[in-house]
């Protein structure tokens, strides 16, 4: 039996290590900007975890395509791209994908679905999330520095790729209220640009008392605002997402003890922000941090810290600089 097309619809960071771990159970075929394809034509593609996996695929065995009519024959299609991609990609689609291929947006952010659901309202487009890091330590290398499993959409549709999944290592948890995962996630996302500002690895950064409470003090602001928006976030962690902010703000040496696993990550994984500004990327911190500042405005209230946050990103999108997570928690209490 051929094994099922996936396309890998955005070739970076999460694009890439996804086809990469799939790609000795299905037939990947990544759509990447023509960079990228020359990066992977040239050295080939490289996946690794921080549990001891490792594989590299050869150049010749890559299915590498930059026009969006590739997905024309995919039976599955993961969207990959950064959340402002997302409307371009989803136009792009509605001209090419076949009504009976399934899309998931495994992407950053809470409307990436609904966008692409409003551009394909006759597919099964289904939310998605990933709940690990990913960073590029190497030229085509790609490496999953912290753990979890993919979470997607409860749907009939995905029963013939879930064998698959599961047998590249990353199973598919199933899930009705996606929005309320996606909300969960982004409140721990909200990390991101913290991580960016610091400097350093995620779990150097989150080691420190000081960066943990900038944390604390963005996840509760945003509780406050999805309160009075009526949103529950879902658990996707071993704590519910309303402990999060008293657990961050615990002295280390307790919060180690009692949070151990909120740093059982690879000790060179830094947060996608930070790979952004140090590409000289935009990053995607008006789908996080932002998110939350325009559901506040959405409710007439605010969020001065998180939309701090969000000016001082996009200042070190023009000139970088990093800080040190005392200054940081002032400059945030002060937006307050």
């Amino acid at each position: 039996m051929t094994p099922p097309r996936i396309a890998i619809y955005g070739a970076g960071m999460i694009g890439n290590y996804l086809g990469g771990r799939l790609h000795k159970q299905a037939r990947i075929r990544f759509i990447a900007r023509p960079h990228v394809a020359t990066m992977l034509r040239t050295h080939g593609l490289g996946v690794s975890d921080l549990h001891g996996y490792k594989q590299h695929i050869t150049p010749d065995m890559l299915d590498l395509r930059i026009h969006p009519d590739a997905v024309r024959d995919a039976d599955l299609v993961l969207v990959t791209v950064k959340s402002a991609a997302t409307m371009d990609v989803a136009h792009e689609l509605a001209e090419v994908l076949p009504t009976e291929t399934p899309v998931i947006s495994f992407q950053n952010g809470v409307r990436n679905t609904a966008e692409l659901r409003a551009a394909l309202p006759k597919h099964c487009v289904l939310a998605g999330m990933v709940p690990f890091n990913v960073s590029q330590p190497d030229t085509a290398h790609f490496h999953q520095g912290s753990s979890g499993e993919l979470i997607v959409e409860r749907s009939e549709a995905l029963k013939p790729f879930a064998d698959i999944f599961a047998a590249s290592g990353m199973p598919l948890q199933q899930q009705e209220d996606m929005q309320a995962v996606l909300w969960a996630k982004l409140l721990i996302n909200l990390n991101n640009p913290l991580n960016a500002l610091s400097g350093l690895p995620l779990r150097e950064q989150l080691a420190q008392r000081p960066w943990r409470q900038c944390l604390a003090l963005l996840q509760r602001e945003g509780l406050r605002v999805l309160d009075v928006a009526g949103i529950r976030p879902a658990q996707i962690t071993t704590l519910p997402a309303r402990w999060l902010p008293k657990v961050l703000s615990l002295p280390d040496a307790l919060f180690q003890r009692i949070a151990a696993r909120m740093l059982a990550i690879d000790p060179l994984a830094r947060s996608s922000t930070w790979d952004d500004l140090q590409a000289a990327r935009r990053t995607e911190v008006d789908y996080i941090n932002g998110e939350i500042v325009a559901l506040a405005a959405s409710k007439k209230m605010q969020a001065p810290a998180n939309a701090r946050i969000v000016a001082l990103i996009r200042e070190a999108e023009q000139s970088y600089a990093p800080w040190h997570g005392q200054a940081l928690l002032r400059e945030l209490m002060d937006a307050r």
